[in-house]
């Protein structure tokens, strides 16, 4: 016998149909549908969904929040590490627009920071807006000087 898309049938018991509710006493889900004796649950609104405390202020709105912060008049710096400047020459200076311009970073936005993570061994003169004292210190022993902008 050929097997064919017509001819094919679920596992038996895999294909169970939906239970019809209000209809009738002997189906077990009449009446009331399964919904038990009047309140909120057998109201065609129901119960609301997750964080619903049946009208009472919810926790999540009675608490207090925690933290502000002010996005709109912060500075956010650009960050470069020490071990980014080891890429240029030695007597250079490296400017953010160097920075930029090298590819070290995409822009400059509010300002470039400088920090110290990582080691340079390359003399430069290295002007930015922030520095680190660890960049500092690593930027001055490798006989160079870190300017603020």
């Amino acid at each position: 016998m050929t097997m064919n898309l017509h001819t094919l049938k679920g596992a038996p018991g895999s294909r169970k149909s939906r239970h019809r509710v209000g209809r009738g006493m002997s189906s077990g889900s009449g009446k009331t549908s399964g919904r038990g004796q009047k309140g909120q649950g057998a109201r065609s609104g129901g119960k609301k969904g997750a964080g619903f405390e049946g009208g009472q202020l919810p926790i999540h709105m009675r608490l207090p929040k925690r933290g502000f912060n002010n996005r709109a008049f912060g500075t956010e710096y650009t960050v470069v590490n020490v071990s980014d400047l080891a890429r240029f020459e030695s007597g250079q200076t490296v400017t953010p627009d160097a920075l930029v311009e090298s590819r070290v970073i995409g822009k400059v936005g509010d300002g470039v920071k400088v920090l110290g993570d990582g080691e340079i061994n390359v003399a430069l003169t290295v002007k930015a807006h922030k520095f680190s004292k660890s960049a500092v210190q690593k930027i001055e022993a490798a006989g160079g000087k870190a300017e603020v902008i």
